[in-house]
């Protein structure tokens, strides 16, 4: 037999693969729960792209696989990496104590880059350890131009490596009103540079403003997102509507009317369960949310101190448990509807033909133990664009003479 080719990897025998192959769009309603799972199925990787998804006595037969270095996934689950669309990584900073914003932007304008992206990098590798293949981080700490384009900065040197991590300049009002400076000379320089995919917005009181700044992010070719975490976030989520925003997350508190009116748009509802559980506040209703048929993305919103989970495992438990959405739904709002809440569904989000191999061999054998296992990393590999960037190890003693002195 001829030399195995690096570029060409099988993923072979696993007991399920979750493909969520489906329409080229947001999931929703009973479209939510189409996994489109394959029994005792195998992958055929090149070049860190899906070329073959199907059932291993097809997969294996092909000409390519005999070629390809063989990975063993028997037993295991198969699935799209998390797709984690909502975090506030660099917000407030690590060894930041006070919640304030203010203290927060305070640490963000006296920190190096270089330590931010250090300490922002340890969370980043972790999130791949538990499973997240691609990530979005928003700004919104800096308070002032200098302080949110060093955040930028960061966030594009952590570019692929080993995420993909998507920026998302965050406007607070009425906290970080800079009077014209942020949509006359701030979002052209970062959108001129690509540092920002998204604008957001903290939005808790209506005015024109916020509909401006949208207007202005809209005529550069930046989509609108909007925190919806208010008490009352009527205003601000038909606003958000009306002016085409891809997603509006958090919805803890949405009426009936906000959910009616969320159903008859195209805007993707990006939940955030591990928020509401470290708060101990009240959950989106995700399931009135589903039944009126809006598209539902599910998120950790992790940040140092308020929400300090970077687990999409956990986001998919208290999903299950607290927001009475059922496993299929939760791990298609955590993969392809995530991807579309970034725009990137073309690439990634589901295990197809031509897509980027993004992918997790998990520890179970039955996809519905994601929603039991709280706490514990179910993660037995984690591929990134045809590369394993993760693979658990042996729990074994170091011996003595391995071991260095810390000095």
């Amino acid at each position: 037999m001829g030399q195995k080719h690096t570029s060409l990897i099988l993923i072979r025998g696993a007991r399920q693969v979750l493909t969520l192959r489906g329409p080229n769009e947001p999931r929703r309603g009973r479209g939510l729960s189409e996994l489109n799972i394959i029994h005792d199925g195998s992958l055929l990787v090149r070049d860190g792209v899906l070329l073959e998804v199907g059932p291993t006595r097809r997969i294996e037969n092909l000409a390519l696989a005999q070629k390809a270095v063989e990975v063993s996934a028997v037993g295991r689950v198969v699935m799209p990496g998390f797709v984690d669309s909502h975090t506030h990584l660099l917000f407030p900073p690590a060894g930041s104590f006070s919640t304030e914003i203010a203290a927060g932007a305070r640490a963000i304008r006296t920190i190096t880059g270089m330590r931010l992206e250090t300490r922002a990098r340890i969370c980043v590798e972790a999130m791949a350890r538990h499973g997240t293949t691609t990530v979005e981080v928003k700004t919104g700490s800096g308070a002032d131009r200098s302080s949110e384009m060093k955040i930028l900065r960061v966030l594009a040197a952590l570019q692929k490596n080993p995420l993909d991590v998507v920026a998302s300049f965050l406007l607070r009002l009425p906290q970080m009103e800079a009077g014209d400076w942020v949509w006359s000379e701030f979002l052209p320089k970062i959108r001129r540079r690509r540092l920002a995919a998204f604008a957001d917005l903290v939005w808790e009181e209506p005015g024109g403003r916020a509909v401006e700044y949208w207007r202005a992010a809209k005529s550069l070719g930046m989509p609108c997102k909007l925190h919806a975490d208010g008490i009352a976030p009527g205003a601000a989520i038909a606003a958000a509507i009306e002016s085409g925003a891809v997603s509006i997350d958090h919805l803890e508190n949405a009426t009936a009317q906000d959910i009616e009116l969320l159903g008859r748009s195209g805007t993707i509802a990006t939940l955030l369960p591990c928020a509401s559980f470290h708060s101990d506040a009240r959950y989106a209703p995700a399931r009135a949310i589903i039944e009126a048929g809006a598209p539902v993305a599910l998120a950790t919103n992790f940040n140092p101190h308020h929400t300090p989970t970077l687990n999409m495992q956990a986001v998919i438990n208290l999903a299950c448990l607290r927001m009475e959405m059922t496993p299929a739904e939760a791990i298609a709002a955590a993969t392809i509807n995530g991807a579309h809440a970034l725009g990137c569904a073309a690439k990634l989000g589901s295990l197809e033909p031509g897509k980027l191999a993004d992918l997790l061999i998990l520890n179970i054998s039955d996809y519905r133990e994601l929603a039991h296992h709280f706490g514990t990393n179910l993660v037995h590999s984690t591929m990134k664009r045809g590369e394993f960037i993760y693979e658990e190890g042996l729990v074994a003693p170091r011996p003595a003479r391995d071991l260095r002195p810390a000095w």
